[in-house]
């Protein structure tokens, strides 16, 4: 690994310039790869990551000393640690999307026309697809993995915070990509923590075909300002949980609870509480209290502020990420007040409304256009393993390509194989 802090813009430039050109190359044979070997060396990385758990903790130990010393939150810490438990759900991972059918080559549709042409659209790699992200370590092994599996080769800028478990993560995607006969280049991990790199990447044309930024909403800000290569928009996770008048008081206690304290810094944890008026004294008493018994700060409205151990909220908490034990709670006449504070201060991203009563869900639905939306389940299923896509690369917000879990078979595009017989036209 280079010294993340000893590089001169030429030598970053040189070095963004070598990574991509290699990626590049390695695309086009992992993309023309047996389905077999491209399996194969999912397993063996899934594999390996068990095998060198120990050295992969000790170089997450280091990550989470450096994270200590930039004084990260409780929350980002939880999302930067590596545990043998956490490990394992990694090499799980790997494997699900390893078993998963292969999208390369797949037949989308068969038509024939008139003229004698038969026509297949079949899936296709995108090429070199470059991520950057923050904190989390076992994003670089869910990008390899899907990565991976559609064929494409990958550069990835993880965050300075997880440099050294991300280069561990990533020694075992190449050592599995080497085991099955494929280049080790198709994944790259940017070694270094300047972020000159990241701007390099976002204006690499020649070598990257598309940009995928998880994280906050400065970076993916910067990446949609700077961005000339095209971008799958991963942004913040500003979640909402609805209880609706006619919501089952248990359901809206557990469902609650676990999508703010399953875990709080991840981007699928509810971050703000809508609750109808006509429960507030019932249903949203309870609630609140519960998540106030569990740790959280409840930041309310004024009416909410009447309910013992509620602080008040301010205007930035509407629409805010906090990634933390806080969440915010406004108390909102009926469903269209729901619905229209969503709309103003979410990020698309996904949304649930606990009700009993069939048509406030489908209103809810019908309604609302964020890429996930839930009825009666926590906002925590936001993720890619939960879906049964094996794991995510993202939620895409946009509304281009792919939205919500950006699986293998998202990270494929398409193409048209026609067949004639000396078909000419008139």
């Amino acid at each position: 690994m280079q010294d993340p802090n000893c590089q001169s813009p030429d030598d970053i430039a040189q070095m963004m310039a070598d990574i991509g050109a290699r990626a590049k190359s390695a695309a086009a044979t992992l993309g023309t790869a047996r389905a077999d070997d491209r399996r194969r060396a999912l397993e063996e990385a899934a594999r390996l990551i068990m095998l060198r758990a120990d050295d992969i903790l000790a170089a997450n130990a280091q990550d989470m000393a450096f994270g200590r010393a930039k004084d990260l939150s409780v929350a980002m810490l939880d999302r930067l640690a590596l545990s043998k438990d956490r490990l394992a759900a990694i090499a799980d991972g790997l494997c699900a999307v390893a078993a998963q059918d292969d999208p390369v080559g797949s037949v989308i549709a068969t038509w024939d026309r008139p003229n004698g042409l038969h026509i297949t659209r079949v899936r296709t790699p995108l090429g070199v697809i470059g991520v950057i992200y923050e904190s989390r370590p076992n994003v670089t092994a869910d990008a390899g993995a899907l990565c991976l599996k559609s064929g494409n080769a990958v550069i990835l800028r993880g965050g300075s915070e997880s440099l050294h478990s991300s280069a561990a993560l990533v020694a075992c995607l190449r050592a599995g990509l080497a085991a099955a006969g494929l280049p080790e280049d198709a994944v790259q991990l940017v070694p270094t923590r300047d972020r000159a790199a990241v701007r390099a990447l976002l204006t690499m044309t020649e070598y990257v075909d598309v940009i995928v930024p998880r994280g906050g909403k400065g970076l993916v800000g910067l990446v949609q300002t700077e961005a000339r290569v095209p971008v799958f928009a991963h942004l913040e996770g500003v979640c909402h949980i609805y209880l609706d008048a006619a919501a089952d008081p248990e359901k809206a206690l557990r469902v609650t609870l676990n999508a703010k304290t399953r875990r709080t810094g991840i981007c699928g944890a509810a971050e703000c509480l809508l609750i109808h008026r006509d429960i507030v004294e019932t249903i949203g008493r309870d609630v609140i209290a519960a998540l106030i018994g569990a740790g959280v700060e409840v930041r309310g409205d004024t009416t909410l502020q009447a309910l013992p151990g509620v602080v008040a909220a301010k205007e930035e908490d509407w629409g805010r990420e906090f990634l933390d034990s806080i969440i915010a709670a406004r108390v909102v006449d009926d469903i269209d007040a729901a619905i229209a504070h969503i709309r103003q201060f979410g990020s698309h991203h996904t949304e649930s409304i606990l009700t009993e009563d069939a048509g406030a869900a489908a209103q809810f639905f019908a309604q609302l256009d964020s890429a996930i939306l839930m009825h009666n389940a926590s906002t925590q299923f936001a993720d890619g393993g939960e879906f049964g896509m094996g794991a995510e690369i993202g939620i895409a917000t946009g509304k281009l390509h792919a939205r919500g879990p950006v699986g293998a078979e998202q990270l494929t595009s398409f193409k048209y194989l026609v067949t004639g017989n000396g078909t000419i036209r008139p």
